[in-house]
């Protein structure tokens, strides 16, 4: 009788370190999942992260571009200026050169009228 209670003791005991097992078992896979888990959302953190990265990186490679765009306006702007003011110069010049022709032109006038005074006089003192 005592063999019988014995054995069933030692299955008992058997049984329990068996779910024992199973249950460690158990654990060690519910550990993975979670670690898998973990592991996805670390992978989807990074991989945000790189998104992120690159789309500053794309942001600063426009500003560049526009930078760039912007620069060559101004310069633009300014060769424009500088273009405007040499013209003027240009301008200016062609009015000076066409003034001194004017001038030339009336100092011509005058001598042509002292001559024709002077001849004037020489004739009247002749007759005298």
């Amino acid at each position: 009788k005592d063999d019988k209670k014995e054995e069933k003791k030692e299955d008992k005991k058997e049984e329990k370190t068996e779910e024992k097992k199973e249950e460690k078992k158990d654990d060690k896979k519910e550990e993975k999942k979670e670690d898998k888990k973990e592991e996805k959302k670390d992978e989807k953190k990074e991989d945000k992260k790189e998104e992120k990265t690159e789309e500053k990186k794309e942001e600063k490679k426009d500003d560049k571009k526009e930078e760039k765009k912007e620069d060559k306006k101004e310069e633009k702007t300014e060769e424009k200026k500088e273009e405007k003011k040499d013209e003027k110069k240009e301008d200016k010049k062609e009015e000076k050169t066409e003034e001194k022709k004017e001038e030339k032109k009336d100092e011509k006038k005058e001598d042509k009228k002292e001559e024709k005074t002077e001849e004037k006089n020489e004739e009247k003192k002749d007759e005298k």
